[in-house]
């Protein structure tokens, strides 16, 4: 493990970018809220078998490769997390116990819990800012401007793309079923499903 995550579990502090979560032998519910909040504000670890305070409490050796299968399937699928995250669970060895370890980088795009809930972590806390229109559009607006792919082309629309490669991911869908919907989505839907249509309130 390298020695820059050892010293941030060793200081024991949560913050904006670092969460402890207590995790024995499966998944703790509040994790998913975490994930989204870290993707959505400015990336973290999360590490699991740790207590609030930074001790090692560990996870049973037994339950971590069922965890970590959990980790993944969920965190890829549209029903749970969407767009769905690519995320890796690495687990590791302190002080005799296991703990797992998750990155978190900052995504480009704006991640709901359940396909409803936007969190955005503040200090230590994830917050759930669904209904806060004001802190919502200043997060779209954000990451509009720390990405590059975010901008918003006004003057674009569907006759300037290609709508061959649209037609080309409707018939990839089908052999993954967390996207077989977009079979009976039109062309705008399939765009808005992978965050590629937005709409800037700002004009």
């Amino acid at each position: 493990m390298r020695k820059e995550l050892i010293d941030e579990i060793s200081m024991g502090n949560e913050s904006i970018t670092i969460e402890f979560k207590e995790a024995h032998n499966k998944l703790p519910k509040s994790l998913y809220d975490t994930v989204c909040s870290f993707s959505n504000r400015q990336g973290g670890n999360i590490y699991l078998g740790v207590s609030d305070e930074g001790d090692i409490t560990g996870v049973d050796p037994k339950a971590v490769a069922q965890m970590k299968k959990d980790f993944v399937t969920t965190t890829q699928s549209a029903q749970k997390i969407e767009p769905p995250l690519y995320l890796d669970i690495q687990e590791y060895q302190i002080e005799d116990k296991m703990i797992l370890h998750i990155f978190v980088p900052s995504s480009s795009q704006v991640h709901r819990l359940n396909r409803t809930k936007i969190y955005d972590r503040n200090e230590d806390a994830d917050i759930d800012i669904t209904h806060n229109t004001t802190q919502v559009q200043q997060m779209y607006n954000r990451k509009q401007a720390d990405y590059t792919e975010r901008k918003i082309f006004s003057h674009v629309s569907m006759e300037d793309l290609r709508i061959d490669l649209i037609e080309q991911l409707r018939k990839t869908a089908l052999a993954q079923e967390d996207y077989r919907a977009w079979t009976t989505f039109d062309h705008l839907e399939i765009l808005k499903s992978l965050g590629m249509y937005s709409k800037d309130y700002t004009f």
